[in-house]
């Protein structure tokens, strides 16, 4: 994530902001790109009763999109972790929590009068209540991102393995509670340690990858396959299968965006990465809007088409909103005030600009 409270880097695309690390951004970037499309395709087909192309694409993420996103999110968790409580909670709790109540407010405004429809007011501010306890649409992750650093913090005197084998269990037992918390917590814990955990082998792997990127092409067309292959078969979801390709597929991205940061190619999709949680809290806008405008117009009538659409002005629109927040003297939606720190922000200035 960015330093300090904000949650965006620079505003160019041409070039990395000072201190990144090329390859975590290009990495963030095909993920938060994945998520959105995501949303977007099932938003798509649910409306539409029917499914399109795109939908091949988002079976194939499905066994790795979220596990390489909180695996790198865990990566620099070691330069952070010995903190003092105070800063740790302010830079890992706070920072989250502060844009969780800001974008779940967002969202709750635009979708309240639906849910009033269909129910009463009364029940609507009783959903938004619960959402402080089981998560909103598609803010989970940032949900779940403050437990990660709290548990992995708390538990640092427990033996690392034994943590990792327990969750590693979690994920293998496919837990389903119908608490978004508990599930996701069960499911995705493990990827998020193993980030913390082998943070040194991961950027190993990666310098590995830029070092033979002919070695590295031909493990990626090989991981495609027996991916494609899994999901075709429909079993990567079984026991163990699911962790191993969850796996696979994380260390599939930090490779392709090894390469890709190896010959600077595709630098918005860079600087998408960059911009991650600003696409992430911002994309739930402009993908609804050119949902409904599309699917009940009709002008498109192909429902793949559609879909990609939707997914691109999704993430577009959200750097958009980002942009014109800067501009309109509403940083707030990006940038966390000086009212809501708990910790100095010189301490801040440590961070790693890609954590």
């Amino acid at each position: 994530m960015a330093p300090s409270g904000t949650i965006a880097g620079s505003g160019a695309i041409g070039a990395p902001s000072a201190g990144r690390v090329d390859w975590v951004d290009y990495a963030k970037g095909i993920c938060i790109i994945m998520v959105v499309m995501m949303h977007s395709v099932l938003g798509v087909e649910f409306a539409a009763g029917e499914t399109g192309f795109m939908h091949v694409l988002v079976a194939f993420a499905k066994p790795f999109r979220m596990p390489d996103f909180f695996l790198i999110s865990g990566l620099f968790l070691p330069l952070v972790i010995d903190r003092d409580w105070r800063t740790y909670l302010d830079r890992k709790v706070v920072h989250f929590a502060y844009f969780y109540v800001l974008w779940v407010t967002i969202q709750f405004g635009f979708k309240a009068p639906s849910f009033a429809a269909e129910t009463s007011w009364q029940h609507v501010g009783l959903l938004y209540l619960e959402s402080f306890v089981e998560p909103f649409g598609t803010l989970w992750f940032i949900y779940l991102l403050p437990v990660f650093f709290v548990v992995t913090k708390l538990t640092r005197k427990i033996p690392p393995l034994a943590i990792w084998l327990a969750a590693a269990a979690l994920e293998t037992a496919g837990i389903s509670t119908g608490w978004t918390a508990i599930d996701e917590f069960c499911s995705r814990f493990v990827y998020f340690y193993s980030g913390y955990l082998f943070a040194p082998y991961v950027f190993a792997l990666s310098e590995r990858a830029r070092r033979h990127p002919a070695l590295a092409l031909a493990a990626l067309a090989a991981w495609a396959l027996v991916n494609a292959g899994l999901v075709v078969l429909e079993v990567s979801e079984w026991k163990i299968v699911s962790l191993v390709l969850g796996f696979a597929g994380a260390c599939a991205i930090i490779t392709v965006g090894t390469l890709l940061a190896r010959a600077q190619w595709m630098n918005l999709l860079r600087f998408c990465g960059e911009h991650s949680i600003v696409i992430y809290l911002a994309f739930f806008l402009p993908m609804a809007a050119t949902r409904t405008l599309l699917l009940r117009t009709g002008v498109i009538p192909d429902i793949g088409a559609v879909s990609l659409i939707v997914t691109v002005v999704g993430v577009l629109g959200a750097l958009v909103i980002w942009q014109a927040a800067l501009r309109l003297n509403a940083r707030f939606l990006f940038e966390r005030p000086d009212a809501f720190w708990i910790a100095p922000k010189k301490a801040a200035a440590a961070l790693q600009p890609a954590e």
